[in-house]
């Protein structure tokens, strides 16, 4: 069944290629019906693949096989809640060994421009404290990375100015 709300990705020729990989790197993931298109179009020929249905960490999503007139931007991202460093660490892997590109703050982008931020809950806990020093030391650690390091946010937020 079709969820009333979905996000539809716009992708030139390769959801499929990105929906299998979400599919096999996040849990509660997986790839759905694959549809083909029943006649030409701007951006592929009858047959093509033209949508699949997938499911990103429990989210219901399309993948539209557009063409190249749209790409994606960092005005949408998917933030992935980790538990600890190994779970950061093998995602943000997962996403920038396969093609991806660093970025900062726990944002990184896979190789179809699709924007991720790999957000230990060390980092959110830290940087939502009522303990405001605490925080701004936390979120100061935070702007100096690319991939979070938990034990530096923690060293952090224990420091003293």
């Amino acid at each position: 069944m079709i969820s009333k709300n979905t996000i539809c990705l716009w992708y030139n020729g390769t959801a499929l290629d990105a929906a299998t990989f979400y599919a096999k790197t996040f849990p509660d993931s997986r790839v759905g019906a694959v549809h083909r298109a029943p006649g030409d179009y701007p951006a592929g020929k009858e047959g093509d693949v033209l949508t699949v249905e997938f499911t990103v960490m429990g989210i219901p999503c399309l993948g539209l096989n557009g063409g190249p007139a749209f790409t994606h931007s960092e005005a949408f991202s998917f933030q992935v809640a980790t538990d600890d460093q190994a779970e950061t660490d093998r995602l943000w892997h997962a996403i920038v060994d396969n093609g991806g590109q660093e970025s900062e703050c726990g944002w990184c982008k896979d190789k179809w421009g699709l924007s991720w931020q790999i957000t230990p809950r060390a980092l959110t806990a830290a940087f939502t404290s009522p303990d405001r020093a605490a925080a701004a030391r936390a979120f100061k650690a935070m702007m100096t990375m690319g991939k979070i390091d938990i034990a530096t946010i923690e060293a952090a937020v224990r420091s003293a100015d």
